[in-house]
């Protein structure tokens, strides 16, 4: 993917069947971005239990595959290191379950010894993450890339998703000079486009240090979503991004699963079809006084053609003449040549396939004057 993607506006929402695209796009391809935004002030107070608690976050919740940010603030965003825009796909980890992957993530944080920040502007750090998120995912729509559901965990004293604006009675730490207290400066209107362009959904629970001090731990999960741009074209014609992105994303996956499906149909099909017995009516033409029976065949069985039980097809003389073998949805006459054996008119030397569901055989009786045909009509039902 680059990395040098334009930067990007709240677009138009987009329709209940493309969300629907996105959300199955980022299900097939899998993958989640994960933020975890961390307050660096004191009054959070990042100590040995935050480190454990923010160890246990990340061993409880995420999963191998996903990418994760660390985004620390305080009075500005990366406050350590201000040269350095830890949102961006250059600086993502990709988590796996594994001791020095965790560590990796952890190590990058200062705790208690090392900070030494005040005046958390809570606002500055909101609009820096969820526009940094909705940029990723429109990254990836420019490469024709999945997009991704993304989660940030906050943790911070300072309140979430509050009016622009942000006065000190609301929040008293905000920098004077932040352009955020002010509800119609232009920063406050980018974060107030944001926050009504995501999709998003708010939890929160009350953490309490050692020494009595609160804050609150927030989880804000968006689920995968990009900004839709409607352009006018020659022709009356309009071009927008998100359906041919797509069409992209799920032409491949949509023809796999109709492959999929056809030959699980098909497959079940001729499992059904294998499993069921053919009921075979035989009638003897050259003896009216014996009575019509039924025989039934499954996959791979076999009638006996010159046997006189309930399961065999009688006819004259002693021997086996032949079997009428089934394998598959196919039937096979074989002969034995023990005796003659017609099919029709022909006599039987070697198997054939019998391709008709309604056919006659004949077992003929020779002796020293003339021949004795013994006629024998079959009808398959399968």
């Amino acid at each position: 993917m680059t990395n040098n993607c334009k930067a990007i506006a709240p677009g138009k929402p987009v329709k209940s069947w493309q969300q629907f695209g996105l959300n199955l796009a980022s299900r097939i391809y899998g993958g989640r971005d994960v933020v975890i935004a961390v307050d660096l002030t004191e009054s959070v107070g990042l100590n040995a239990e935050g480190r454990l608690r923010l160890t246990q976050i990340i061993e409880d919740s995420l999963q191998s595959g996903e990418t994760v940010y660390l985004v620390p603030f305080a009075g500005r965003v990366n406050p350590l290191q201000p040269d350095i825009n830890p949102l961006t796909l250059s600086t993502g980890i990709e988590f796996k379950r594994q001791p020095e992957v965790i560590e990796q993530i952890l190590d990058i944080l200062p705790f208690e010894s090392e900070i030494n920040l005040r005046n958390t502007d809570i606002q500055r750090a909101e609009l820096f993450t969820y526009q940094g998120l909705a940029q990723l995912n429109q990254c990836r729509l420019n490469d024709n890339i999945a997009p991704k559901p993304q989660s940030i965990i906050w943790l911070t004293d300072a309140p979430l998703l509050t009016e622009p604006g942000i006065d000190s009675a609301t929040w008293i730490e905000t920098p004077a000079a932040s352009p955020f207290r002010r509800g119609n400066s232009q920063a406050s209107k980018d974060r107030a486009s944001w926050l009504n362009a995501l999709p998003i959904k708010e939890r929160s629970q009350i953490i309490t240090t050692e020494n009595n001090r609160t804050y609150e731990l927030s989880v804000v999960d968006i689920p995968p979503t990009v900004q839709e741009f409607c352009t006018p074209a020659p022709g009356g014609k309009e071009t927008c991004l998100v359906t041919p992105y797509l069409v992209k994303l799920l032409l491949f996956p949509t023809v796999f699963l109709i492959i999929v499906l056809g030959l699980v149909g098909w497959g079940t099909k001729r499992f059904i079809s294998l499993n069921k017995r053919w009921r075979i009516k035989v009638s003897f033409v050259s003896d009216d006084e014996r009575e019509a029976k039924s025989c039934y065949l499954k996959h791979k069985e076999k009638i006996t053609i010159g046997d006189n039980s309930t399961k065999g097809i009688f006819c004259p003389g002693d021997d086996i003449r032949g079997y009428l073998i089934r394998r598959g949805n196919k039937i096979y006459l074989k002969p034995t040549n023990n005796g003659k054996l017609l099919y029709g008119d022909r006599l039987i030397e070697k198997e054939i396939e019998v391709t008709r569901n309604i056919f006659s055989i004949n077992c003929p009786v020779e002796d020293k004057r003339r021949q004795q045909d013994f006629e024998i009509d079959l009808r398959i039902s399968r």
